[in-house]
């Protein structure tokens, strides 16, 4: 199993942190280490003092593919989630300035919440979903999949060309603006369509 992250896919988180809007899906790779299920704590890692919330909609592969087309897309996909990618800012922005790759800003233990899977159905291939995350009871996030850049099926189309898809696969889509770092006691809570899938303390 493998997690997949999209950057920059929603323009008001980009320019929030002043990134160019991208021409193609800018995509990253976390390890299955990363994941964390089941409402377990976060545990804040002493490595960095600026860990930042990034609510995402996740979804799961179904059955493997490689070089898919965009119009099939969606029959890969057999479940959807909320997730929380967190990013360690300081870190990412010192690799940034030195040109070199975030993944240890991205990449380490536990920085991969994810909420409980629901089926993926035809209402969440062809309708809107909308999405939130709530900081102590404080929204903080709030997100609609109309807002992005690259929808679910080019997202897959593009992940597939360089990358084959496994079952259990993950794929995080980007997140939406509010991105705020967190702190320990802090409880979040993320939401899909109301729903709310995920929450977990930070400790």
């Amino acid at each position: 199993m493998k997690i997949l992250c999209i950057g920059r896919n929603y323009a008001e988180h980009a320019k929030e942190l002043n990134n160019p809007l991208p021409k193609e899906p800018v995509f990253f790779m976390k390890p299955d280490t990363a994941l964390l299920k089941d409402g377990a704590p976060f545990y804040h890692p002493d490595f960095s003092s600026d860990i930042h919330h990034e609510i995402e909609i996740v979804l799961r592969v179904g059955k493997a593919g490689k070089h898919i087309s965009p119009e099939h897309a969606l029959k890969y996909i057999d479940g959807i989630t909320v997730g929380v990618d967190f990013t360690a800012r300081d870190l990412q922005q010192q690799c940034k300035e030195k040109g070199l790759p975030w993944e240890k800003a991205k990449a380490f233990d536990g920085s991969a919440p994810i909420g409980t899977f629901i089926p993926f159905t035809e209402k969440h291939a062809q309708g809107e979903i909308n999405f939130s995350l709530s900081v102590n009871e404080e929204v903080r996030q709030q997100g609609s999949s109309n807002d992005m850049i690259f929808n679910f099926q080019s997202i897959i189309a593009y992940l597939s060309q360089f990358v084959t898809l496994k079952t259990g696969d993950l794929i995080y889509t980007g997140t939406p603006s509010g991105v705020s770092a967190v702190k320990i006691g802090d409880r979040l809570k993320g939401f899909l369509n109301g729903e709310q899938l995920l929450s977990f303390e930070v400790k």
